[in-house]
């Protein structure tokens, strides 16, 4: 007999409903595979044997930019839920895969055991059918029982698999970190598919390959993944050698990890900006983090009272996270650091200047330019270091500079390091 199965919401039943009207519909993919293991927060995929046109008829919001492909992305009444979508996709049964990444022509099917033969893995192979019962489970590659031993093997002959898509290569090594169930052990003949397939990474865009990169950089079996990627020549064949895990160990920040992975690159962090931005196609904001911790790698993490001010008070909560993260696994004695941070805590007049330039042209007579604003950041420099809390005691110090006619590029302003 069957019936809805429990990690189903009313809004998915709405949907395989609507299908079943007119048609059939399986439950496939992430879903499936998350649901054996008792989770049901990723979302609904579904294989139906209807083609995109008659899915549009029964959900007239659908979003239909993925139709010549099959897959339609479904959406229901905005009151019922929002904007959500659930990407419908007909059976198929494709042609050639002429660029290793989309089939040259797309034939749709209407034997769900054929689709599932086209996918990557075979914890990702299965597929319920709706209702659910004690049989509703589709599995022809044994993925359930792979799932259980955690082991991540190919559905069929991978090295064809990859032939399909280059990305599935990257794919791989993404669904080795089976979350809270562990890391999955990567097939032997998986393995030795993707070493000996690694130009057809070739045939993915840079942006695709950073993509399924951050995900494996910020997941919390980075450590195996990561050194399984190079030990395949991954790692190497994707960064032109820029990436080397060898001995050091990563956490669960991508920034970090990627800093960590370029800590033997002979060049500063605008330099390792360059080569990254020409071998990966990261985003600007990770770039500029993973460059400062670069500039870093040199810093001995001094416990003294100046010092520590300044690192409190010059980064943001984000990046004194990661500078002290990533400089620990360079080896400094963060513990100390942090703990030394902690006691001396944030300057006593808070982060802001107490001198701001009007008060600056007024007792020196200089007008605003370039070096009065490298007046004021030594000025700030010193009240954020020696914890001044007067705007007398700033002033003050401008008796200790010529501020007149030294040079003021010489000025230490407000930063760390």
């Amino acid at each position: 007999m069957g019936h809805a199965h429990p990690l189903l919401r009313p809004e998915d039943l709405i949907v395989l409903e609507g299908l079943r009207s007119k048609g059939q519909a399986w439950i496939v993919g992430g879903w499936v595979r998350e649901s054996i293991s008792g989770k049901g927060d990723t979302d609904v995929d579904i294989a139906t044997t209807l083609h995109p046109d008659e899915v549009q008829k029964i959900f007239p919001r659908s979003l239909m930019v993925g139709a010549k492909y099959g897959t339609v992305c479904v959406r229901l009444e905005e009151e019922v839920s929002g904007n959500q979508i659930w990407e419908v996709t007909t059976l198929r049964s494709d042609g050639s895969y002429g660029d290793g990444r989309r089939p040259d022509d797309v034939e749709f099917g209407t034997d769900i055991e054929g689709d599932l033969s086209r996918r990557d893995f075979t914890i990702n192979a299965m597929a319920l059918e709706y209702p659910y019962g004690d049989d509703s489970l589709i599995d022809p590659f044994n993925g359930r029982e792979d799932l259980l031993k955690g082991v991540l093997a190919s559905v069929g002959n991978p090295s064809e698999r990859i032939s399909e898509d280059g990305l599935r290569i990257l794919r791989a090594f993404r669904f080795m970190d089976g979350g809270s169930e562990g890391i999955r052990e990567m097939d032997d003949s998986l393995s030795d598919a993707i070493s000996s397939s690694l130009e057809m990474l070739d045939m993915i865009s840079n942006e695709r390959i950073c993509s399924e990169l951050s995900i494996i950089l910020s997941g919390n079996r980075v450590n195996e993944i990561v050194s399984k990627m190079e030990d395949l020549g991954v790692l190497e064949y994707i960064s032109g050698s820029l990436l080397r895990k060898s001995e050091c160990t990563l956490c669960d920040d991508l920034e970090v990890n990627l800093a960590l992975l370029c800590r033997e690159f002979d060049g500063n962090g605008g330099q390792l900006r360059k080569a990254l931005r020409k071998e990966l196609m990261l985003k600007n904001s990770i770039l500029d983090e993973v460059c400062f911790l670069h500039n870093c790698r040199e810093e001995m993490m001094s416990t003294g009272s100046g010092y520590l001010r300044r690192f409190a008070a010059a980064l943001p909560e984000q990046r004194k996270i990661r500078v002290v993260e990533y400089m620990g696994a360079l080896g400094r004695d963060t513990i100390a650091f942090s703990e030394a941070l902690r006691i001396i805590g944030v300057p006593r007049a808070g982060l802001a200047p107490l001198v701001n330039g009007d008060d600056l042209t007024r007792e020196t007579g200089l007008p605003p330019g370039p070096r009065l604003g490298m007046l004021k950041g030594w000025l700030h420099r010193r009240q954020v270091e020696d914890d001044l809390v007067t705007f007398d005691e700033v002033i003050q110090l401008l008796g200790e500079i010529d501020w007149e006619d030294s040079d003021p590029t010489e000025w230490k302003k407000m930063e760390w390091p």
